[in-house]
């Protein structure tokens, strides 16, 4: 159960109830406090644990939950359980007070109340002159948990960003029906048409949202039915109900939600870009920022903000999500922007981006230890594993303009960049495919060895128009394959490729794949209809298909017969997803994927088993989500999105939001073999999803990087939870008030 006091920050959520007017209630608890107190004889002495905002409380008794909510400049409430509340009040004179309490029926008499995962935090509290009545020291804590509350299930609480949330654990050989609760305070209990739990009240209705319920079978992932149930005759009083399709010698998981979600950001703008993983789920993030207080880690190669606009940074965040490992700052005096991160099996990071600075920090020997000249050059710097040093670091770069937008790195540890260039002197090597500029601006492939001595390889690629290469993957072979955008009609393609044509418009999607020596193209296409497209990422699966997003405003950008989305949404733009054969001939399939506003691809990756995961963002209200996602409404002005597609390009296996009241912005994204899915992007928001425990929970600045790791997999515990994460709980005056 989420508690949110701001009616006006969840309106999509609710508009079946949100009815307020007049004066709604507006409990502000977005800067509660993440932990709970012990009681230790400074309240009421039934109350366990409590926390506390400035007009909302919560207490932890051995028999119920006490929900108390304050408003002020009316008339005080005399409600015996208030006098939990009264104890910690300071102004009460102009306080009106109402409190629902979340009762445990026939629940265990001796059950035990305990606070796990303490906080480093400690509470002292003060009141009157006499010292025999203060207490110091007092320990805070993350979670409260009833241990064996009914036979076999403990019920966990938890707070994170300004929420308070609970869930049950049944373990094997307990039954889920033991669970009963209500509501005392509360008018009545109802539910309304999409099952979420409905608990009136003199202020208005509290509402919990329906929980869903999730199987594994035989590896196969099963949805439930499951429901909140009203009992017959006392409509104070309910419970959960699984289907018959339930099988009980299998675990359930009821309303998955984020594995992780942070913050990282100082006090001024941040922006992540680019993310990777290691194979024990460790992130890697680069990015912006502008911070000069952008958290760093003790021993880093660059611990300060090293001048001008912007500093990239470089940071890895532990498999948890609760804390760096590294995070270091890389820049020089100029301004800095880190655009894509890969990581080898060694764990060493390796950077892409641009700068304007003469000291960007490049090591001796490299291939470019010197500025090329003009606006900005790329940069490529590889990081030791223990984001201490350089292992080198090195400008790419002409005379013009130049920018590194993604990088990946191959078994033998050498790297791959594209970008753009205006340079007619960007190092090109002998032989390449393309030695020469051919345009105002063309795309560049480049190839460097494991040392960052030499370039292995580098060539443009353009027409007489205008690209930029936006992505790379390589495939086992040590072909290439970029994709990005272009306004050429001659742009390179070749003999039997899917479109030899230019569609129209303003750009179009190119995707090439070169040969290992960068001599020849194996096969170049566009991808795009009569208006704009634009390619912005692509991943290659096992056998050589590639897969591509961007956007779109074209209203015959291709598409394939049975695709998930055969027809532009609206809006400005859609996102796609087109899946290209291993020649380039043909489309596998091809969909568009959006709503009726701006819908965005920033970010796509694959699967073993052909399962397309894209992120981007969103401005849509009606953007695809599937039952089960984490956030099934637009929260704010723009949300990122999170899709995974069947292989097919048939349907949806998972698509949410993810997203606060205000803006969120990027969608690079990486997934393990679980079906994670790992993004990185920028919120404005102050009440962006997070977790408990997770490394950065509050908003530091004007905008901060994001990381988030999501399950799609809706994978399995060993144990059975009932999770009610995405409940979403308000206060509000009602119109009959």
């Amino acid at each position: 159960m989420s508690i949110i006091g701001n009616a006006s920050e969840e309106k999509k959520d609710t508009k079946t109830v949100l009815t307020a007017k007049k004066d709604n209630v507006r409990h502000n608890i977005s800067r509660l406090p993440m932990y709970f107190i012990p009681n230790a004889g400074q309240i009421d002495s039934r109350v366990k644990y409590y926390t506390k905002g400035r007009n909302i409380g919560f207490y932890f008794t051995e028999e119920e939950v006490v929900l108390s909510f304050i408003k002020e400049s009316l008339q005080k409430d005399t409600n015996n359980k208030d006098t939990m509340e009264k104890d910690l009040s300071e102004n009460e004179e102009d306080e009106q007070r109402i409190a629902l309490a979340m009762h445990f029926i026939d629940a265990n008499p001796d059950v035990k109340i305990e606070g796990q995962m303490k906080d480093t935090g400690k509470v002292n509290y003060f009141k009157g002159n006499n010292s025999e009545k203060w207490f110091t020291d007092l320990s805070t804590y993350r979670k409260v948990v009833y241990k064996n509350l009914w036979k076999g299930i403990d019920l966990v609480f938890y707070g994170t960003n300004g929420q308070l949330k609970y869930e049950f654990i049944v373990y094997p050989g307990a039954d889920y029906q033991d669970i009963v609760l209500s509501y005392e305070g509360s008018h009545d209990i109802s539910l309304d048409h999409e099952g979420n739990l409905l608990i009136k009240n003199d202020w208005g209705v509290l509402v919990d949202k329906a929980p869903l319920s999730y199987q594994e079978i035989e590896g196969r992932k099963q949805l439930l039915h499951s429901s909140f149930v009203v009992k017959h005759g006392d409509n104070s009083v309910y419970c959960f109900e699984i289907g018959k399709d339930y099988n009980p010698n299998y675990p359930i998981r009821i309303d998955p939600g984020l594995i992780y979600s942070t913050y990282i950001g100082g006090n001024a703008a941040d922006q992540g870009t680019g993310i990777a993983i290691d194979s024990s789920g460790n992130a890697y993030v680069t990015g912006i920022t502008s911070s000069l207080d952008f958290p760093t880690t003790t021993g880093v190669f660059q611990p300060t903000f090293g001048g001008g606009f912007s500093d990239a940074f470089i940071s890895k965040l532990n498999n948890e999500g609760t804390a760096l490992i590294y995070s270091t700052y890389l820049g020089g005096s100029g301004a800095e922007f880190g655009s894509f991160i890969a990581v080898d099996s060694g764990r060493n990071a390796y950077v892409t981006g641009q700068t304007s600075s003469l000291d960007f920090p490049t090591t001796a020997g490299v291939f470019q230890p010197g500025f090329g000249g003009g606006p900005q050059d790329a940069f490529v710097t590889k990081l030791n594993a223990t984001g201490t040093a350089l292992i080198y670091s090195t400008y790419l770069g002409g005379s013009g303009f130049d920018a590194g937008s993604s990088i990946l790195v191959d078994n033998a540890n050498n790297v791959y960049v594209t970008g753009g260039t205006f340079s007619v002197n960007f190092p090109v090597t002998a032989g390449v495919f393309q030695p020469v500029l051919a345009g105002s601006q063309d795309a560049f492939v480049t190839k460097i060895n494991a040392m960052g001595t030499a370039l292995i390889y580098s060539t443009y690629l353009g027409g007489s128009g205008s690209e930029s290469g936006v992505d790379i993957k390589i495939d086992n072979g040590g072909n290439a394959y970029v994709t990005g955008l272009t306004t050429s009609a001659d742009f390179p393609t070749t003999a039997g490729a899917f479109q030899t044509v230019f569609g129209g418009g303003t750009f179009d999607i190119f995707v090439t794949k070169i040969n290992p020596t960068a001599t020849g193209l194996v096969y170049s296409t566009y991808i795009g209809g009569n208006m704009s497209d634009r390619g912005f990422s692509i991943a290659i699966d096992t056998t050589g298909n590639a897969y591509v997003t961007g956007e779109t405003d074209s209203l015959n950008f291709p598409t394939t017969p049975g695709a998930f989305q055969p027809a532009f949404s609206g809006g400005i733009v859609d996102a796609f997803v087109t899946k290209l054969n291993a020649a380039g001939s043909a489309l596998i399939y091809s969909t568009y994927l959006g709503g009726s506003d701006t819908d965005i691809g920033n970010g796509i990756a694959v699967d073993s088993g052909g399962s397309a995961y894209v992120a981007g963002p969103t401005c849509s209200p009606n953007f695809p989500t599937t039952k089960g996602a984490f956030q099934r409404n637009l929260a704010g002005s723009n949300d990122l999105f999170i899709t995974r597609l069947n292989a097919q390009g048939t349907g949806l296996i998972y698509s949410t939001y993810l997203g606060g009241t205000d803006s969120e912005s990027g969608g690079r994204i990486a997934i393990d073999n679980k079906g994670n899915a790992y993004v990185t992007g920028r919120t404005f928001s102050s009440n962006f999803p997070v977790t408990e425990g997770a490394f950065q929970t509050m908003l530091a600045g004007q905008s901060d990087v994001f990381v988030s790791k999501i399950d799609t997999e809706l994978i399995i515990s060993p144990k059975i939870r009932v999770r009610n994460q995405n409940m979403t709980a308000m206060v509000y005056e009602s119109d009959s008030n």
